[in-house]
C-alpha cells in the first residue's frame, strides 16, 4: 500500500471542518452554508432545531400550510405544488367543504380572477372569505376586498390588523388570510385541516401529486382542467390554453429576463439550496411580459417578494430591496 500525505485527525477525534479536530460531543452543525456550534438553536418552520453532536435534533411540532396566489395566476399549493392558471372568474382557492357528508364546513375562500394587462392572462382582483357554514345564495360580488360575515351555522369570530405592508385576517377556526393590498395572497390553515380541505390550493396532506383534484373527486395531469373544475359560475368560459405573455410581446422578453435575473443572482445566493429559485424567475419573467397596462415595476416587484417570502419561510433571510429596486 502506498502512502497519502494529508491530514488526518488522532483517534477518537473528528475534524470539524474548520481545520481543528474536536471530540465527537463538540462537533458543529451545517445549515445554510453555516457553522452551528454544540448546544446552538435554529427556527426551521415553527420547529426548533438543536446542535448536538453534529446532528441537528428538532421538535416535531406540526406546523401551518401556507398556500400563495399571486401575480398573473400563480399558484403555490399548500403542499408547495406550483403552477399556473389563467382563468377569468370566481373560483374556490379553498374550502373544507369537500364531499364528506359528516362535515357541515366551516370556511371557503374566493378569489375572483381578472384579466390584467392586453395578453389575456389574469389577477386575483378580490377575495371573498366566507365563515361559518356555506350558503350559495349568499355568495355576494363585490368589486373589492371586503369581508362578508354572515349569521348561519355557527358562530366563527376574526380579527383584522395591518402588519407593514399587509392586511391580516386571522379567524378562530385555524383560517387565516394575509393580502398585500395588490395581487398577492397568502392563505394559512392550522394543521387541523391537513387532508380536509380543497380548491385551487390542493388538499393540504403533505403530497403534492394529488393536489390536481377536481371538485368532483377526480385527479388530473392538467393544471387547466383542474382549474376550470373548481369555478363558481357555469356561464364562465373555460380556459382551454396556456398563455405565453413574452411570444406575444417578444419586445419585453430581454428587459423581463434582465430584471427578473435577480432572483437567480448572488442576491439570493443563500437561497438556492433551498427553495428552487427556477419556478419562480419563470413566474417572474412571464409577469414582467404580462403588465403591459402600466404597473409593470408592482408586477415584477410582486414576483420577486413571492420569492424572497418562500426564502424567509425557508430560513433564508434575504434582503434584495433597495432604493432602486422595489
Amino acid at each position: 500500500t502506498e502512502c497519502v500525505s494529508g491530514c488526518v485527525c488522532p483517534e477518537g477525534l473528528f475534524d470539524d471542518g474548520r481545520g481543528g479536530c474536536v471530540e465527537q460531543k463538540d462537533c458543529p452543525c451545517v445549515h445554510n452554508n453555516e457553522w452551528y456550534s454544540p448546544g446552538e438553536k435554529i427556527k426551521v418552520d415553527c420547529n426548533t432545531c438543536t446542535c448536538q453532536k453534529g446532528v441537528w435534533k428538532c421538535t416535531d411540532d406540526v406546523c401551518y400550510g401556507t398556500c400563495t396566489i399571486y401575480g398573473s395566476g400563480h399558484y403555490n399549493t399548500f403542499d408547495g405544488k406550483f403552477y399556473d392558471f389563467d382563468g377569468s372568474c370566481e373560483y374556490v382557492a379553498t374550502q373544507d367543504f369537500c364531499g364528506d357528508k359528516n362535515s357541515s364546513g366551516s370556511f371557503s375562500i374566493i378569489t375572483e380572477n381578472v384579466p390584467c394587462g392586453t395578453t389575456g392572462v389574469t389577477c386575483s382582483k378580490a377575495i371573498k372569505m366566507f365563515l361559518g357554514v356555506s350558503d350559495d345564495s349568499q355568495y355576494i360580488s363585490n368589486k373589492e376586498y371586503k369581508e362578508i360575515q354572515r349569521d348561519v351555522g355557527d358562530d366563527v369570530q376574526y380579527w383584522n390588523r395591518t402588519v407593514g405592508l399587509y392586511l391580516v385576517i386571522e379567524a378562530s377556526n385555524g383560517v387565516m388570510l394575509i393580502w398585500d393590498k395588490k395581487t398577492t395572497v397568502f392563505i394559512k390553515l392550522s394543521p387541523d385541516y391537513k387532508g380536509k380541505v380543497c380548491g385551487l390550493c390542493g388538499n393540504f396532506d403533505d403530497k403534492a401529486n394529488n393536489d390536481f383534484t377536481t371538485r368532483s373527486g377526480l385527479q388530473e395531469s392538467n393544471p387547466l382542467d383542474f382549474g376550470n373544475s373548481w369555478k363558481q359560475s357555469h356561464t364562465c368560459p373555460d380556459v382551454t390554453q396556456e398563455i405565453k405573455p413574452c411570444d406575444l410581446k417578444p419586445h419585453r422578453k430581454s428587459w423581463a429576463e434582465k430584471e427578473c435575473s435577480i432572483i437567480q443572482s448572488e442576491v439570493f445566493k443563500i437561497c438556492h439550496s433551498k427553495v428552487d429559485p427556477v419556478p419562480f424567475y419563470e413566474a417572474c419573467v412571464h409577469d414582467a411580459c404580462s403588465c403591459d397596462s402600466g404597473g409593470d415595476c408592482e408586477c415584477f416587484c410582486s414576483a420577486v417578494a413571492a420569492y424572497a417570502q418562500e426564502c424567509i419561510k425557508a430560513e433564508a433571510c434575504v434582503f434584495w430591496r433597495t432604493p432602486d429596486i422595489c
